[in-house]
């Protein structure tokens, strides 16, 4: 009934414009989806959770507390929990309870998609099955996973390569599996070769699998120490790079140059250079300043919202 009611209240209200002689769009209520949209990155609270000063199972309340409505699950912290329908369906009620959307599963501590040999990357890819089937019970769109090979990183062009082919296989590997789900993988660059923005966007065109996606971190292009001096990757470049496949972006407020120097963020430079690429999905905020986590996540969130009204005036 509610439901006529409504309609009809809408219909008159057309027919008036209409009457008056005024555009009938002026009275539509439908509001225009956001430029982006935000959502909160677990290991922000990494400290808390790993000290039992909080619960995982909690995170989407205190999320949406925190003027957020969307979560990213790292696997770290319900580890042992893949298999266990009961712990899912708990996660999932208490989300939806909350109106909160489960984005992704970062995926740590399974093995390397990149090893050495089949046998070994065949391995890996079992290692994450149980979580793609766990990332589409709780309604997510992607895992993260990490494109660690068996080659160290070096400056040598065969290692830049042959690191690339290894990790490639693996998932594409994966990809296959998870395409049953229609769940997709995602890459974040996270250090060695993978932050190095164009290695990383090769080897996903390498990997040749509509499911294998990116997740730009904008903190992440730091790719080594040697002899106590920081090798980097420029993040605004690394990012553009990364961008055509991104299903995601991680966001930590500062960046690096390729000098091996971090700097603060520049949020209208950044989400610009985001949005060119016809993106309008989740930010990831991914920080958590310890002692004061929650007041710096939402000092980014409020940022983050401040940015975005800017760019659609």
């Amino acid at each position: 009934m509610n439901n006529r009611r409504n309609f009809l209240k809408s219909a008159g209200l057309a027919t008036a414009a209409i009457g008056l002689g005024m555009p009938q769009m002026a009275f539509s209520s439908k509001k225009a989806a956001p430029l982006f949209k935000i959502s909160l990155a677990e290991w922000s609270l990494n400290k808390q959770l790993f000290a039992g000063k909080m619960d995982h199972l909690d995170f989407p309340m205190l999320t949406k507390k925190a003027g957020i409505e969307a979560v990213e699950y790292v696997n770290q912290f319900f580890k042992d929990k893949a298999k266990d329908m009961a712990y899912l369906k708990e996660m999932k009620t208490r989300a939806d309870g909350e109106g909160v959307r489960s984005v992704l599963i970062m995926c740590d501590g399974e093995g390397m998609l990149g090893a050495a040999s089949q046998e070994e990357r065949t391995q890996t890819v079992e290692n994450h099955k149980k979580w793609v089937e766990a990332a589409k019970f709780l309604g997510c769109h992607s895992i993260r996973v990490n494109a660690y090979s068996a080659i160290p990183w070096s400056t040598s062009e065969q290692d830049y390569k042959t690191s690339s082919d290894l990790a490639s296989a693996g998932l594409h590997e994966l990809c296959e599996f998870a395409d049953d789900y229609d769940i997709n993988v995602l890459i974040e660059n996270h250090g060695g070769f993978s932050s190095n923005g164009k290695w990383l966007a090769e080897m996903i065109a390498k990997a040749d699998h509509p499911r294998a996606g990116t997740l730009p971190d904008f903190g992440n292009f730091r790719i080594a120490a040697v002899e106590g001096k920081n090798v980097s990757y420029d993040s605004y470049r690394g990012v553009d790079e990364m961008m055509p496949r991104a299903k995601g972006v991680s966001l930590k407020p500062t960046v690096w140059d390729d000098q091996g120097n971090e700097h603060t963020l520049d949020y209208p430079k950044m989400m610009k250079l985001v949005l060119a690429h016809d993106f309008h999905e989740y930010v990831g905020i991914e920080h958590g300043e310890e002692g004061r986590e929650w007041e710096s996540i939402k000092e980014i969130r409020i940022e983050l919202e401040d940015v975005r009204r800017t760019l659609e005036a």
